[in-house]
């Protein structure tokens, strides 16, 4: 498989992180692509949460898994990533997901902003356990995400080394502004 897109190269880390048993959270669920890896990963024993506030993603998602035969392990939450800490203990997630941008194929205006995406990754922080994935697709254009880029960038820069380890890659020779993954490991 070519990895080439941010949501395949970012998923070659979360197989590597997620086991069976594992509690999972994906923090902007879109249409259900990520959900449903962490779904099947986590297996049977494992317990996956997703947010997301469209009830066009929700209903994405709830398709996409049902097609998909996935473990009927996965809460699937009409709920601001900001709140992801009222549904999860610290210290117990093994990986969250972000895909920052807007939902493909939809309402461009309703993109993820800094001002409630920061909150959200403060609170993943506290909820990762020791050894835990944070794995974010951090997409900017013309019409969102400039804004929201260029505040997660230092946030993620700012983090304590002797707690974490980000490691940031570029797409670096495409044009028009190219998605950055980013990955946070909780140390």
């Amino acid at each position: 498989m070519n990895n080439y897109q941010i949501t395949q190269w970012c998923a070659r880390f979360i197989r590597e992180q997620v086991s069976p048993g594992d509690l999972c959270i994906d923090a902007t669920m879109g249409n259900g692509n990520d959900t449903l890896l962490l779904s099947t990963l986590a297996g049977e024993a494992g317990r996956v949460l997703a947010f997301d506030i469209q009830e066009t993603a929700l209903a994405n998602t709830k398709k996409r898994l049902l097609d998909a035969g996935a473990p009927e392990n996965y809460t699937l939450l009409l709920e601001s990533h900001t709140k992801i800490d009222r549904y999860a203990a610290p210290g117990s997630v093994s990986c969250i997901v972000f895909n920052l941008g807007y939902l493909p194929g939809g309402d461009h205006s309703r993109a993820t902003r800094s001002s409630s995406t920061l909150p959200a990754l403060e609170q993943s922080l506290t909820l990762l356990k020791k050894g835990g994935l944070l794995s974010l697709c951090i997409y900017s254009g013309g019409d969102s995400g400039f804004d929201e880029r260029d505040a997660v960038l230092p946030w993620l820069a700012s983090l304590d080394h002797r707690k974490y380890l980000v490691i940031r890659c570029d797409y670096y020779n495409r044009p028009n502004h190219p998605p950055i993954p980013v990955l946070v490991l909780k140390l």
